[in-house]
């Protein structure tokens, strides 16, 4: 199965948009978490060319690195700590146009400018997180919360429904 995220579409909504209509089909009931996860960060990467882009999942009591895109990262984050753990720990979308103004901003990279964070909610627990990171400030905005958290409730349902 060959399948490109690349467009040349200019516009972000409708690019998310068409990103959706492609990558429902990609991860349609697979139910690996890994396989999928990894599939989608690739995908995510090809589509908008994001500098660093992955998950982290709930361990026990902490974030431990999960599939990903771009440069090494750190392997595990506290609850409440970064931008990682405070949407662990609020279990809400996290917008951070400068990571350098974001108490406790975990660095992986010093290139890291800023960031969105997006959990994964399933029977009302957080399983983990899609992190998703620019060397630019002010990178995302509405548009990215919204359709990156519908990127997740398709993960979501893929992964974790039972139905």
């Amino acid at each position: 199965m060959e399948a490109s995220f690349k467009s040349n579409l200019t516009d972000k909504r409708q690019r998310y948009a068409q990103f959706l209509e492609q990558f429902a089909p990609l991860i349609e009931g697979e139910k690996n978490e890994i396989s999928v996860l990894a599939n989608t960060c690739a995908a995510l990467k090809e589509a908008f060319g994001f500098f660093w882009i992955g998950f982290y999942l709930v361990h026990e009591d902490e974030l431990h690195l999960g599939p990903f895109q771009g440069s090494v990262a750190c392997y595990r984050i506290k609850k409440g700590r970064g931008v990682c753990g405070t949407a662990w720990a609020e279990a809400c979308t996290q917008l951070v146009p400068d990571v350098d103004q974001f108490p406790g901003h975990i660095a992986c990279s010093s290139l890291s400018r800023s960031e969105i964070v997006v959990p994964m909610i399933a029977a009302g627990e957080v399983r983990g997180v899609l992190d998703i990171d620019s060397d630019q400030l002010a990178t995302f905005d509405e548009t990215d919360r919204e359709y990156l958290e519908k990127v997740v409730a398709l993960l979501v349902k893929t992964l974790y429904s039972h139905a």
